[in-house]
Parts: C-alpha cells; sequence; structure tokens
C-alpha cells in the first residue's frame, strides 16, 4: 500500500503573497493598522542591517562567529510582536530578531560572539532568556517554565505564555521530542515554533524529516501548522492565535515557519559547498522585506520620505553597532568563572585557584621567562 500522506502538498498559510497582495486567511483574521505595518517595516529593515554589520564585524576580526538571520527576518518579529510583556521567549542563537523585539540591544548579542559575555541581559526583564547554543535544549527549558507558569496559576486571559525558537536540525534531536511530549501531557502553555530554514547546517530538509515537520504535533496530541515564514503578517496573525490557544489552557501548538536561510549557517560556514545557486535565487524573489515594501507601495501606506527615513536611521544603527562593539572591554581573565554557580562552589573555586596560579605564573617573568 503506497503512503501518499507525506508527499501531500501542505496547507501554507499565507496573508500576503511575494507580490505584495494581501489575501487574508479566514482562520486567521488580522487587524492591524497602516502605522502597525510601517513599524513591522522599519522592524526588518533594522534588524537585517544589525545581522549584516555583525557579518562585517566577523570577517574584521571583532567578533569570533556570527549565526545570520537573512531570510528569516519576517518569522522573528512577526512572532515577537505578537508576545506581550508577560510572555517568556526561550531563543537558539539565530534569534536576533526576537531580542530586538524584546529591547535588547545589539550590543549585548555582539558581546556574547565577540566572546568578552555569557550574556549580558536579565531574561525576567525582557522576557527573553539567554541564547542557547546546545541544540534543542530550549525546547525543554520552555515547556519546563511553562509547567511552572501553569503550576502558578499565571495563565487565562491575561496571563502568560512560553514560546520558544529552533530550526529544522532541532527537530531531529531527543531534546525536542521529548519536550513535545511533556508540553503534550501536562497542556503547557508553550508554543513550539520552528524555523524551517530548509538547511541543518548542510543537510537539507529532506534529510532531516520525510513529512512536514508540522504534522509532528499529530502525534504527540496537540495542533501544528505551517505558515509563510517570509509573510511577517501571517507569522503575526498565527502566533498571536497560537499564544492566545497557551493562555486559555489549550495546551501547546507547533508553528512551522517555512522561511530560508539565504546566508552561511553561521560565519565559519560556506553554502556553495552544498546548495545550489538557483535555489537562493528562487527564495530572493520571496524576500520578506520586499514583500512587505511592495504592500505599503501598492497600497500606498508609505512613500519615498517613509523609506528614506528608515534606510537612513538603518545607517545610523550600522554606525552604533560598529562603534559598540569595538569599545566592548575585555573582561579579566578570572571573571569567567564568577557566574558558572549561584551559590559558592568548591570545584569552582579550586579552578579559579588553580588558573590564577597560572597566570602569575606569567607575572614578573624577564626576558628569558617569557620566551
Amino acid at each position: 500500500m503506497s503512503d501518499t500522506t507525506a508527499h501531500e502538498e501542505p496547507e501554507l498559510i499565507q496573508l500576503l503573497t511575494p507580490e505584495g497582495e494581501l489575501t487574508g486567511h479566514p482562520d486567521y483574521p488580522l487587524e492591524i493598522s497602516a502605522d502597525e505595518v510601517r513599524a513591522l517595516y522599519r522592524d526588518l529593515v533594522l534588524v537585517r542591517r544589525v545581522d549584516s554589520e555583525a557579518v562585517s564585524l566577523q570577517r574584521q576580526g571583532e567578533l569570533g562567529l556570527w549565526a545570520s538571520l537573512l531570510g528569516q527576518e519576517a518569522a522573528q518579529i512577526g512572532s515577537a510582536r505578537a508576545l506581550t510583556d508577560r510572555d517568556m521567549a526561550f531563543p537558539s542563537y539565530r534569534e536576533h530578531g526576537v531580542a530586538w523585539c524584546r529591547g535588547i540591544e545589539p550590543k549585548e548579542l555582539l558581546g556574547m560572539f565577540r566572546g568578552v559575555t555569557n550574556g549580558g541581559w536579565d531574561p525576567y526583564e525582557h522576557g527573553l532568556h539567554l541564547y542557547t547554543i546546545v541544540i534543542g535544549s530550549q525546547a525543554l527549558h520552555a515547556t519546563g517554565y511553562a509547567m511552572g507558569v501553569q503550576r502558578d496559576g499565571a495563565v487565562g486571559e491575561d496571563g502568560s505564555a512560553v514560546i520558544t525558537y529552533f530550526g529544522d536540525g532541532a527537530t531531529s534531536q531527543g531534546d525536542t521530542n521529548e519536550a513535545f511530549n511533556f508540553a503534550a501531557v501536562n497542556n503547557a502553555p508553550v508554543v513550539f515554533f520552528c524555523q524551517n530554514n530548509q538547511w541543518a547546517i548542510s543537510e537539507p530538509l529532506d534529510r532531516q524529516s520525510r513529512a512536514p515537520i508540522y504534522r509532528r504535533a499529530a502525534g504527540y496530541g496537540f495542533p501544528g501548522m505551517r505558515v509563510d515564514g517570509n509573510d511577517v503578517l501571517a507569522c503575526l496573525a498565527v502566533t498571536r492565535a497560537a499564544l492566545a490557544n497557551a493562555r486559555e489552557g489549550n495546551g501547546p501548538t507547533l508553528v512551522e515557519a517555512y522561511t530560508y536561510r539565504m546566508g552561511a549557517h553561521t560565519t565559519n560556514d560556506d553554502p556553495s559547498r552544498y546548495r545550489a545557486s538557483a535555489e537562493l535565487d528562487d527564495w530572493k524573489a520571496k524576500d520578506p522585506i520586499l514583500r512587505l515594501r511592495r504592500y505599503l507601495e501598492n497600497h500606498g501606506l508609505a512613500d519615498d520620505t517613509f523609506f528614506t527615513s528608515v534606510d537612513e536611521e538603518a545607517d545610523r544603527i550600522g554606525e552604533q553597532v560598529r562603534t559598540e562593539c569595538r569599545a566592548l572591554p575585555d573582561p579579566e581573565p578570572l571573571e569567567i568563572f564568577d557566574e558558572v554557580y549561584a551559590e559558592p562552589n568548591v570545584h569552582i573555586d579550586k579552578q579559579r585557584s588553580e588558573f590564577a596560579e597560572y597566570l602569575a605564573s606569567f607575572e614578573g617573568a624577564g626576558a628569558e621567562g617569557g620566551r
């Protein structure tokens, strides 16, 4: 018996076509003002500029590494602007657009990739936990936090919800699937937001999953849907609905934002070695910024003055990013031990002492000892 389920074309929730035409969706109505749409456009442009400056800084030796979000701006901005101040987000290491929406200064992100900080913001102040490098672990952290919210009774229409971000590659990790199961059986108020950018480093999606990712949710007993990840309006509407569903006590949702990583996995990667340039060209035609600009222009919601002002603001942001990155102070070597544990730990104390002795061995060494 042939299995056709995996080969059926999945529904793609879309409100705005690549040509900038507003189509809407019966299940995800979106009431949004012209000012709000212009604000989304500004977010997209400024976040892309922060990202491009960071890539350049890494190439100049100012950052050790950078994970670019190029092409994924709409998925991040749309979903993050659906969050309220009461919600908590658990990112991976590429959610610069989410960080922007949660009020994190770009220099805080740059500090981590420059290697001078482990993360410089208070998660509870911003509703955004620190970046997670271990693939998929944040899904478990988010689920545990959501279960805590549930047990604290902080749910309901005006309550809290949790969202966690991960890529398509993370869906092959045990942590992510364990999180799905924990969230389902506990009816946790969490949204699993998968940015399916088609490539888990150099592995394409068809090496990760035979079926569309969003369909995995059904196996765990909660809803899943696929949204056009380059459509900022659709991402906003779908995430709002998923978060509302969580707050109302209806449990988790899996949102698969179908998008594309237009840049490298990180600045240590060369995507030209494993994917065709024609594929990138196809996705450039679906660029999230160009799409929203076409909508604004087609409907007379923005003029040249507006677009010029955003571009000028992007230039200022770019200069700010460059200046602040180079001004980040280098920490003292022993500070690496300061924030490992909340309470004193004898093992860390021993390591700190041994490292301090090692550093001291270089101090005062003469010409002979310095060789």
